[in-house]
């Protein structure tokens, strides 16, 4: 006998099965009771949180030659036909590929005929947000006045998209998402069943993965089991099946982004895309990790709210400290934007590496949260008395812990600069405008500043434009340029600008300086 996916195995035939629809099931049952049973039903809400199971039973129960509480007996010859599918009287159809007129007209043919057997004929329309208007607009009339012995029971995951004259002749019921608690009890009821041996955290692992689908949660356990066949499912299994991450790693993450350690923060992602971690799901878990800390800085009761353990819960209120809200919500929202993007990226890997670099170099960044941010900083330290006027230190965080600093003195202007120089600095521009194509190009980005022993400094951006220009070919092309153009021989030297600082920082603007100099001679 092939196997039966668990979804399928254990799909409730009876409304005391559903789990998490209590209000829905509850309603349900007291129409069938009282034979108050409506002529069209909605139902609405995201995918495997029971819309079509209910469906089914609400079919078989309005046909039941002997309900027990409002709810199928399961025995009588209905209930068997019906569950068999071999009954004319519930026709299920799906929008998704019957979505035009001609299906609808079917429909609208079919219903003039009474059911051979049973008291209704019912038709469950499954993701009907899929029919055309035209289909839309066939349906309408049956569906305001059909005849008395057929029901139609409409499905969808998009209500939005139903044209509101259909909404309008319907009783809605919304399938609200189930909480993780309930999935959780479900999966332990199956899991017994199955004499299965799966550890409590896996499990509740899995129960809020599913986000609200008891049949997303199935299909999770399904897919973890035929890993492990025979052995007891442990949590790190369950990690490994689906590619997630420890809370552990995001703790180290979010250590090193706060430290700005562009170089641990590349590791750790290395080291999880060489365990064969799934990004999408990294970036998924680590916005809700986030959401946690935001949650436990928020309010000294969130054990409910944050559905983790108690050592983990120790664990998130030791790290909430280190991090402030505004910081939490920048994270939560750069992240939560990432996730949508890696759904559709190729390159996965590198996208999430650019995020990461950039929140670990803010200074690089200008949006309107992190300007707020370096200035919240900023005002903190004013308020300490830490921000001093002290020469500026270069400050390296190396992988031990250590921290080395270093006085960063400002660059300055030789006592004289070679009048050679300045002739060259101020033609400059009319110089090179007979270089080469390529060099040319190059040089439109360059700064000009003074070197050591009377040399022209060209200072390019980055390192591709430095290592063009620092050529031998085209360093002694520009040398040779300008000794057309001035009539003198010049040595010159090709610096870059180093990564995270501004060409200010290190070198002094030669051009800018003489420029100064003839406005205040004129």
């Amino acid at each position: 006998m092939s196997y039966m996916a668990l979804y399928r195995k254990f799909r409730p035939d009876e409304f005391e099965d559903v789990k998490g629809q209590d209000a829905i099931v509850v309603t349900l049952k007291n129409q069938i009771k009282a034979e108050r049973i409506g002529h069209a039903y909605l139902f609405c809400g995201t995918r495997g949180t029971g819309k079509t199971t209910v469906a089914k039973i609400f079919a078989r129960a309005v046909n039941c030659e002997h309900p027990e509480d409002g709810s199928p007996c399961g025995k009588c010859k209905m209930c068997a036909s019906i569950a068999a599918g071999s009954s004319m009287n519930v026709i299920e159809i799906d929008a998704a590929s019957n979505n035009g007129v001609d299906n609808i007209r079917e429909i609208r043919e079919e219903v003039s005929y009474r059911p051979t057997e049973g008291r209704y004929k019912v038709y469950i329309i499954d993701e009907v947000h899929m029919l055309s208007i035209g289909a839309f607009n066939a349906l309408l009339k049956t569906l305001e006045e059909p005849p008395e012995y057929v029901i139609f029971i409409l499905a969808t995951t998009e209500a939005h998209k139903i044209p509101v004259t259909i909404l309008s002749r319907c009783q809605r019921y919304d399938f609200k998402r189930i909480s993780i608690d309930t999935i959780s009890a479900r999966l332990r009821e199956l899991i017994e069943k199955e004499e299965w041996e799966v550890e409590e955290k896996a499990v509740r692992y899995i129960a809020r993965m599913a986000d609200g689908s008891m049949r997303d949660a199935l299909s999770l356990l399904d897919q973890c089991a035929a890993f492990y066949i025979g052995q007891k499912l442990t949590y790190d299994h369950v990690l490994e099946v689906l590619g997630a991450v420890d809370t552990e790693v995001f703790s180290r993450l979010l250590r090193q982004l706060l430290a700005f350690d562009t170089q641990e923060v590349i590791g750790i992602v290395d080291e999880l895309v060489m365990q064969g971690r799934e990004l999408s799901q990294l970036s998924s878990d680590f916005t809700w990790y986030l959401r946690n800390l935001l949650l436990v800085r928020s309010s000294d009761h969130m054990e409910d709210v944050l559905d983790v353990s108690t050592e983990n819960l120790a664990r998130l209120k030791e790290e909430a400290e280190l991090v402030t809200d505004d910081t939490l919500m920048h994270y939560i929202h750069v992240f939560s934007d990432l996730t949508n993007q890696l759904k559709y990226a190729t390159q996965k890997r590198v996208l999430l590496e650019i995020t990461l670099i950039r929140l670990c170099r803010p200074q690089t960044q200008t949006s309107h949260e992190v300007l707020l941010e370096r200035v919240r900083a900023i005002e903190k330290q004013l308020e300490d008395g830490v921000l001093q006027a002290v020469p500026e230190k270069k400050r390296t965080v190396y992988a031990t812990g250590e921290i080395s600093e270093r006085e960063e003195k400002k660059p300055e202007l030789p006592k004289a600069l070679n009048e050679d120089v300045k002739e060259a600095a101020k033609d400059f521009r009319r110089i090179i405008s007979d270089a080469s194509p390529m060099l040319k190009t190059y040089l439109k980005k360059a700064r000009l500043s003074a070197g050591e022993g009377n040399r022209l400094m060209i200072v390019l951006p980055d390192a591709v434009g430095a290592a063009v220009v620092g050529s031998d070919e085209h360093k002694e092309e520009i040398e040779k340029l300008i000794e057309e153009k001035i009539g003198k021989q010049m040595e010159i030297e090709v610096r870059q600008v180093e990564d995270g600082r501004r060409f200010e920082d290190s070198f002094v603007d030669i051009e800018q300086f003489i420029h100064m100099e003839i406005t205040v001679e004129d």
